[in-house]
């Protein structure tokens, strides 16, 4: 649990206030630590170890581990609170497409493709999966480096790497030893053998134990080894036992504190059930349920597209509507005689606008007015879209410049502001009042954009 900054003023020097750190007090410091609004180098008189109590008192209760490299690097956990009306979820999880060495090359080459191209534009975000994980199971150790090495040139995303053999695993590593790949499992049996190893090329480790009770002591000794990129896999044998096991671990780390739980989770719908569309529903429930990389066996985009539609729902911040941002767009390839319309950036209506526009295949400019991710009509009776504030808009985002004619199409909800807006464009433009509902534009823009050529 965060730590408050009464009791982080207890650990810092007490000298008298010298303002070295940037604050007047040392109070006004261990507020400012507590609330992320400062580091605890600012201080310069604090001593290493009090440094190293600070930052472990300050880190995250779930730890962030990023894998991957570059635009592909996923990052997961770093999550504050369990439930996302209290705040948010930060980081979703890594949807993930499982790969076996004892597959054959068309079925490796399919699945590839599928992780490429599987991809959903929605509301402004493409929607796709996150990770590979590449299983050694043939037990041919060169066959299993094989497949790596193709899935390494092929691609760019992250990978889980997965081997019971220790040497394989480690040789795959060193193969992707530049992407930081998760390498799993590491166990009590094979701890021993595996850290030395782990330290030559520190990436994220995937725990494995049979308990979450068996979990503890192997976070706790690397840990102590300095190795702390950490995944949790508490063994859970069914859907019941993997949804009780996720809400223990969540619940220990964020509510209690208990730091060596403190670290994102994996799930493997693909071993708690063979059937793919009960596959797909375990895989639902571990995205409700807190799981940070989640393994499935094989989608398609009939099976994929509605688990990343929930996940895009559950790790959307609740606070925020979904917006766009302030600027005009084109749709089509419009020339200085195509329409103008103006809209608020709810990114619903601007989606909404742009493929009712694209439809009557007329090439247009849509000016998206900031609105705090209001629609029109709200953002109207809120006072984020009112004549002044789109005219001066329209005189800053550079429309002006692409258009030789001065007309501008407002929507009909707000047609009360066109004698405002026109005052606030010098009566240089004139204000058209469009469709109530997207459906009119259909109707509307095609005979509309005659009338400019």
């Amino acid at each position: 649990m965060p730590i408050a900054g009464s009791e982080i003023v207890k650990m810092l020097p007490g000298r008298k206030p010298c303002k070295d750190c940037g604050f007047p007090t040392c109070f006004a410091f261990a507020m400012k630590l507590a609330s992320g609004g400062a580091t605890v180098d600012k201080c310069p008189y604090l001593s290493d170890e009090v440094k190293a109590d600070l930052l472990d008192l300050l880190a995250p209760p779930i730890r962030l581990v990023t894998i991957g490299s570059g635009d592909n690097a996923v990052k997961i956990g770093n999550e504050e609170v369990i439930y996302r009306h209290e705040k948010t979820f930060v980081h979703s999880p890594a949807i993930t497409l499982l790969i076996s060495d004892k597959e054959d090359d068309a079925r490796v080459d399919e699945k590839i493709r599928k992780i490429k191209e599987l991809q959903f534009p929605w509301v402004g975000v493409e929607l796709k999966a996150d990770l590979l994980a590449l299983r050694f199971e043939s037990g041919d150790k060169d066959k299993f480096l094989s497949l790596v090495k193709k899935v390494h040139d092929a691609t760019d995303v992250g990978v889980v790497l997965i081997s019971e053999d220790p040497d394989a695993l480690f040789a795959a590593r060193d193969i992707y030893a530049d992407r930081s790949p998760l390498l799993y499992p590491i166990t009590e049996e094979n701890l021993d053998q595996a850290i030395p190893r782990i330290k030559e090329n520190i990436t994220p480790i995937g725990l494995r134990a049979k308990s979450i009770e068996e979990l503890i002591p192997l976070t706790t000794r690397l840990k102590e080894e300095g190795i702390e990129d950490l995944v949790l896999d508490p063994g859970s044998k069914s859907v019941l036992e993997a949804m009780r096991d996720q809400t223990f671990i969540r619940r220990a780390s964020l509510k209690q504190g208990f730091r060596p739980l403190g670290y994102p989770t994996i799930g493997f719908p693909c071993l708690l059930d063979k059937d793919r569309l009960h596959e797909m529903m375990v895989g639902s429930a571990f995205i409700n349920k807190w799981a940070a990389i989640i393994v499935f066996s094989d989608f398609d985009r009939h099976t994929l597209l509605p688990l990343l539609v929930q996940r895009l729902n559950i790790y959307t911040d609740p606070r925020f509507p979904m917006a766009v941002e302030e600027k005009f767009y084109e749709v089509g390839q419009p020339d200085e005689s195509s329409p103008v319309l103006v809209t608020s950036n709810w990114a619903l209506t601007y989606f909404l606008v742009s493929s009712a526009v694209e439809a009557t295949k007329v090439p247009a400019y849509i000016c998206v007015k900031e609105a705090e991710g209001l629609g029109v009509l709200t953002a109207w009776a809120a006072g984020k879209f009112t004549g002044d504030a789109v005219g001066t808009f329209i005189k800053k985002c550079g429309i002006e410049d692409r258009v030789k004619h001065r007309k501008i199409v407002i929507p009909g909800k707000v047609s009360r502001i066109k004698g405002e807006l026109e005052d606030a464009l010098n009566l240089e433009w004139e204000v058209v009042i469009g469709p109530r509902e997207t459906t009119g534009i259909a109707t509307f823009l095609p005979s509309f954009a005659k009338q400019l050529k």
